[in-house]
Parts: C-alpha cells; structure tokens; sequence
C-alpha cells in the first residue's frame, strides 16, 4: 500500500484519498518574471511522477499547479525592462511550458492564475474579515490576525512567542502582531490593482494559493505539494487563511521536496546561484535532466554538479543500450507464475513507499541487466522484458525515446553531426574492404577520440556518442 511522509504529522502513513479512486492533488507552481532553474525544474518533475504514479495505481488525479502572475517581483522587473508586467508574465509563462514540455513534465489539469483568480481572492477574503481574522492597518493593508488562529504553527512546528523573540527591529507598528501577514496590499501609484471592499490594491501572496486550491479542488483535499522552502511562512499561512475562512479541515497530506543545492547552498535567483533549465539543456539532454532529479529522494537535497549530471548520462547511455534492437511489441506479460522474478513487484514496492524514486530506478537497472544477460540466448524473452522496462519507465517519464534517436542524438554541442558520423562509417566500412587495416583503425580512433562508440555486429556497424 502506498505510504507517504507527511510534513503535517513529520512521519509516514498509508495514503487513504478523501474520495475511494480520486485524488486531488495541488502544488504550488512558479512565479513567472525570468526563466525556471533547476529548483523548479525539480518542483515539476517530481509532483508530475507523484501524478504519474497515482495514476497507475488506478487513482482518477485532478492536478492542480497554479501560476502567480502578480507580485512584487514581477512588477518591479517589468518597470526595470519598461514593458507591462503582463507582457512580462506571458513570454514567461510560455517559456515555462516549452521547459516543461522538453523534461517530459505533462501539463496540469488545471493550471489557475492569481490575475484570473480575483473573484475567488475577494470572497475569501470576506470570510475572513467576516469571521473576526482579517483586519485594516493604519497603512489601509488588510491584514490576517495570526494570534485568532490557535493551531498556528501546526505545520512547521513553530510556535508564536519563539517567532516573536527573534523578529526584526523594523515592525509595522500598526499589526496586532509582528507576524500578521497581508491578504490585501492598497494600490500605489502606476501599478496594478483591482476593486475590492477595502479598496483599490492588489492579493497578497499566501492568499492567491489558498483561494485557487479550494476554488479548483474543494475546501478539503488529499495532497498539497511544494518546494520545502514554502513550508513555513507560505504554507503555514495557507492552512491559517483556509481553515479560517471555511472552518475545514484544508489538506490531509503536506509533500515537501527538498533543495537543490550548489557548493553546500541553496539554488536561488536571490542567492544568484542558479542554472536555468535552458543553460543546463544547452550541454545535455532533457532527459538527462529528468533522470539526475530523480536519482535522488524527493525529501533529501540534490547535489548539483556537471559530475552528477554525466552520471545521468552514462546510466542512460545504458538503459537504451540494452533497448536497443529489442523494440517489437509483445503481447506477453512478465510475471513471476514460475517463480521468476517480478521486475513490477520491485518497482511497485519501491513507489510505494514514499515514492522512493532511487530505489525504483535501481530496479530498472536490474532489469536491464537481465536484458544483457539473456538477449543473445532468447531474443524473444528480452523482447518481453524490454517491453517491461519502457513501462515501468514510463511511469517515472523516462525511456519513451527511440533508443537509435537517443544514442545518436549530441546535442546543440555536438562536436560531429550524424551524416558527418555516417560518413565515417561508411569510409571505414570501404576501408575494410580494400583490407587497408590502418585507415579503417585511425577512422575508428578518429571517432572514439570524439566520443563516437563503433559496435560491429552481423548487421553491420552501429554507433553511439559516449557519455
């Protein structure tokens, strides 16, 4: 049965949906005013194998990830670049879909927008004041009272007076408490704003993802993800505005992935230690990305680094290797009736509990073994259990590529084209036959220097770049 570590409770435990077969899944996706970096490539790749999973395991998913498109953020870079901050937002947002689509990272069912969310915003926010947690500043900010919501601090473990013992000097002096948070900013000049009961201003942050979660999935769902850098204030500010405006239970199971990280630090745009996903995809395969992400468990730090990175390669390099050639469909189903052994039950196993990503990866390398092992012996056997691998595969987003397309595929830094390769080949391949063992060998060297791999068989030669 599937497990899950839940932040709420800080221990793991069967997952039981709200609903028998469905699921209602919401993360909080990205603010959009420059290009995803890895951080966020690991937010999306993760939840969308948590999709993934759930659904093989015959869950009907409604996934919802929201995008905020209005913030300080985004309206300072517009004024920087001198564009409006919704030109800005969509040249983004499309990026982040086209980096999205290259990791193999399917699209959300529902993919809500602060700027399109108002309406849900506003209501919320009316409940709130209505039920005495929500009040004006001096300063016209309507503001949550954090001290009204006994349980906060529920979900990050930290308790009010010890948040208040360490608070900076510079407080608004007009909030109850130092840690009241804005729902609601008054408009300033030449920025952004909608009409509201308080005024001309905008949403705060915390409050667009808790309007848009329950506004898409109910005031109650099964799981709520995001980076574990959202734990405390962002999320614990959802469960307080939640649960104060509806008066429900807001989420049963908190995901948190964690941090990537560079020379023992954070990836951050604020740090300015980041690699966007367009620059790491400039050097290697999308895939290659997806893979190294998931090498590691989606609760533990992930260790950036070129070193890494060519691991992934190589591991791929392997798994399409043993692909390779083994392509045809089978209608057979690799079971463990004679006491074999079950490739599925491994990977399951390893799913299960807490989507432990490594460990099923681990599995599929077992798998692709036994291919090695046993294709020269019965072709059709490997057949079968190729097909098992690319299954299983899929369920973590990896191995759908034409294994041919994938070995010979060098990327935007490819130091030899394909034709330039096949050239190659077929000059050596005349060099063979006119017995001239010194041109055909100095060809072959040429490449591997290159990082071309030559595998001469009956067929002929086929090739692959190197990792």
């Amino acid at each position: 049965m599937l497990t899950i570590y839940n932040s709420l409770t800080k221990q793991k435990a069967a997952f039981i949906p709200i609903e028998p077969d469905k699921v209602s899944l919401y993360v909080c996706g990205m603010t959009v005013y420059d290009y995803c970096h890895v951080g966020h490539a690991r937010v999306m790749v993760v939840f969308d194998v948590v999709a993934r999973y759930l659904r093989s395991l015959g869950y009907d998913v409604i996934y919802v990830r929201n995008i905020t498109d209005i913030d300080d953020k985004i309206i300072r870079r517009a004024n920087e670049n001198g564009e409006s901050f919704k030109d800005l937002t969509s040249r983004f947002i499309k990026a982040m879909h086209e980096d999205e689509e290259a990791l193999g990272v399917l699209r959300p069912d529902i993919e809500p927008r602060a700027t399109q969310s108002t309406t849900e915003i506003i209501a919320m926010l009316q409940q709130l004041v209505d039920n005495d947690y929500a009040y004006v500043t001096d300063g016209g900010d309507l503001c949550y009272s954090v001290q009204d919501f006994e349980s906060y601090g529920k979900l990050s473990g930290k308790k009010l007076e010890d948040l208040r013992a360490g608070e900076r000097v510079e407080v608004d002096q007009s909030k109850r408490h130092p840690l009241d948070f804005v729902l609601w900013k008054p408009a300033k000049p030449d920025e952004p704003s909608w009409d509201s009961p308080w005024g001309k201003g905008r949403p705060g942050w915390h409050i667009e993802c808790s309007a848009m979660s329950t506004n898409c999935l109910g005031n109650h769902f099964d799981i709520h993800g995001g980076g574990m850098d959202l734990q405390f204030p962002h999320h614990e500010n959802e469960i307080a505005q939640s649960e104060g405006a509806t008066g429900e239970k807001f989420v049963n199971v908190w995901m948190h992935n964690g941090f990537v990280r560079i020379d023992d630090e954070k990836m951050s745009k604020s740090l300015g230690n980041f690699f966007t996903v367009r620059e790491v995809l400039e050097r290697y395969q999308p895939e290659v990305l997806r893979y190294f992400i998931l090498t590691s468990h989606y609760r533990s730090p992930l260790n950036y680094s070129d070193h890494e990175l060519d691991a992934a390669k190589q591991a791929l390099s392997r798994f399409y290797t043993a692909l390779r050639g083994l392509t045809n469909s089978s209608s057979k189903k690799v079971c463990s009736d004679d006491g074999e052994k079950s490739y599925a039950e491994g990977f399951k196993a390893a799913m299960d509990d807490d989507f432990n990503t490594p460990e099923a990866l681990a599995v599929l390398f077992e798998l692709s073994h036994e291919i090695n092992r046993i294709r020269l012996v019965d072709h059709d056997k490997a057949v079968e259990l190729a097909s098992e691998l690319r299954r299983l595969g899929g369920i973590l987003g990896l191995l759908q590529a034409d294994p041919e397309s994938y070995l010979q595929d060098g990327g935007k830094e490819a130091s030899l084209s394909v034709a330039e390769i096949e050239q190659l080949i077929a000059d050596r391949k005349a060099a063979r036959a006119d017995r001239d063992w010194k041109l055909a060998d100095k060809i072959r060297a040429d490449l591997e220097e290159k990082g071309i791999v030559l595998e001469d068989g009956k067929q002929g030669t086929i090739w692959r770049r190197g990792a």
